[in-house]
């Protein structure tokens, strides 16, 4: 056993913050902790030690918020909200404004039917998360999903994302079942007139078994129609979220990825999600299900026969030294993903006469990331001629002339349009693994950089909301089924 570092972890049954090592073995990389009540807990972590000793070197710390919303009381992870302990700012901003649905899929973690309760802020308390997100400080978040839940089910929901645009939120997209739009173009368009950025849309396959073991029902039939709904409607930008099960589609990665190739002017992003093993499983059990992000790295290069390939991968804080840079030379501060660099790996993907291409055919990612740290450096230290000409430079390490375009009106212009005239020439694939209790690190909780807005004030991380705050939140602000049924007159699993 090969010790690679210390952390802190939960145990996965009474939540308890518990001493982790994460160590390698075997080419696997594992984090084990002990519970002196629940006993001891050996996890995978990643997969593939050499991947994860690559995305290691692309690391690079935030500098956290200046108006935390917390203090440093009880210590991380109980302090969330955000704390002084946090090294990261707000990338992508989370409310869920629902947690009923109009399924009742059997993975999912934030379900009235499950809870046995509702959760439903009101458009008072909506607005004033959007403002506190807004608030923060030295980078207000410009991205937000709104979620549930399923956010479709509140008729609210273009109000939302109007208020959203009108306190500056560049960026808003919704996170969606489809079963709503798959009903009514009119409705897609209602979105798209509100100002909806993106539809974030739960797609976890190509074939009809695999709904029916993740969601319980068939719905492949549903996400077609979603769709060329939204085509109709005029929403050009939809990301495809797969839940990622072993056994169950993780076979038919190569398959969605030229399903969106075929559907390119609408589809912008395929999200693969490994799923979070939450509740009481035996070790076995995990074993069956575990999936890391270079397995799903593995089988996208098996499945695309060396199309894409694992080498094409970078770890989310690659893209930190050009939000930097930039910044830097326009006297602002940008969004920086300072996510850990263990969280996600992403490429970007062209489409050429049917053939897929990765970026890193057409870019050297390496020297063109090192680029733009040297261009840092000397714009940081009041030398900004000398950090255009780096800045300048730097696109030699792009080849593809329109790539080299695009590129260059992003590094000179930093604005919001150029970014996304950049994101409708590509294809983003992307794997985030938001953590579990069983595989859950301190270390990369303080670097999350997708954040909830809760009504209390607090903002709070992806994996700790997920796996410890969730349901304190929303019991307390939340009311029994039976009693929302009975005032509003509606049944929890069907659209209001």
């Amino acid at each position: 056993m090969n010790v690679i570092k210390n952390t802190k972890s939960i145990c996965p049954e009474c939540l308890k913050t518990l001493d982790a090592t994460i160590y390698e073995e075997n080419g696997k990389v594992y984090i084990k902790k002990a519970c002196p009540q629940h006993g001891s807990y050996e996890e995978l972590y990643w997969s593939d030690y050499e991947q994860y000793s690559r995305a290691e070197t692309f690391r690079y710390d935030g500098d956290g918020v200046e108006n935390p919303r917390t203090q440093k009381i009880n210590g991380c992870p109980l302090d969330c909200g955000i704390c002084p302990e946090h090294k990261s700012h707000t990338a992508l901003a989370i409310i869920d404004i629902t947690n009923r649905c109009n399924l009742t899929c059997p993975v999912c973690f934030a379900n009235a039917a499950a809870a046995g309760y509702v959760y439903e802020p009101t458009k008072e308390q909506v607005t004033a998360m959007l403002e506190n997100l807004r608030a923060t400080k030295p980078v207000p978040a410009t991205a937000l999903q709104f979620s549930g839940g399923e956010p479709t089910i509140r008729n609210e929901l273009p109000d939302f994302v109007r208020k959203a645009k009108e306190l500056g939120f560049r960026h808003v997209e919704v996170n969606t079942n489809g079963v709503r739009i798959s009903k009514s173009v009119e409705y897609a368009k209602q979105l798209k007139e509100a100002g909806v950025s993106t539809i974030y849309l739960q797609f976890d396959g190509l074939t009809s078994d695999v709904y029916k073991f993740i969601r319980g029902i068939d719905l492949l039939d549903v996400k077609l129609k979603a769709l060329e709904n939204l085509r109709q409607a005029g929403i050009k930008s939809v990301v495809l979220v797969v839940t990622l099960v072993k056994g169950v589609n993780d076979n038919q990665l190569g398959e969605i990825i030229n399903f969106a190739a075929k559907n390119f002017d609408i589809v912008r992003c395929i999200n693969v999600q490994p799923v979070s093993l939450c509740g009481r499983l035996p070790q076995k059990e995990r074993d069956k299900m575990r999936v890391t992000i270079p397995d799903f790295m593995r089988a996208v290069e098996e499945q695309t026969k060396g199309e894409i390939k694992v080498s094409d991968f970078y770890p989310v804080p690659t893209v930190v030294p050009v939000s930097k840079a930039v910044g830097a030379l326009q006297d602002k501060r940008y969004v920086e993903f300072t996510a850990h660099p263990h969280c996600g790996m992403a490429t970007y993907l062209f489409v050429e006469k049917g053939k897929i291409v990765p970026i890193t055919r057409y870019a050297n990612v390496e020297k063109f990331s090192i680029a733009m740290k040297k261009a840092f450096g000397d714009a940081s230290k009041g030398n900004k001629t000398r950090a255009k000409l780096r800045l300048l430079g730097a696109v030699r390490h792009v080849k593809f002339s329109f790539l080299r375009k695009y590129v260059l009106r992003v590094l000179t212009k930093g604005d919001y349009k150029s970014l996304g005239d950049l994101q409708r020439k590509a294809i983003l694939l992307s794997s985030m693994h938001f953590m579990d209790p069983y595989n859950f690190d301190l270390e990369r909780v303080q670097r999350c950089v997708i954040h909830y807005a809760v009504p209390d004030g607090r903002i709070i991380p992806f994996c700790t909301m997920n796996s410890i705050h969730r349901t304190a939140v929303e019991k307390k602000l939340g009311m029994p089924i039976k009693e929302w049924q009975s005032k509003h007159k509606v049944e929890i699993t069907q659209p209001s």
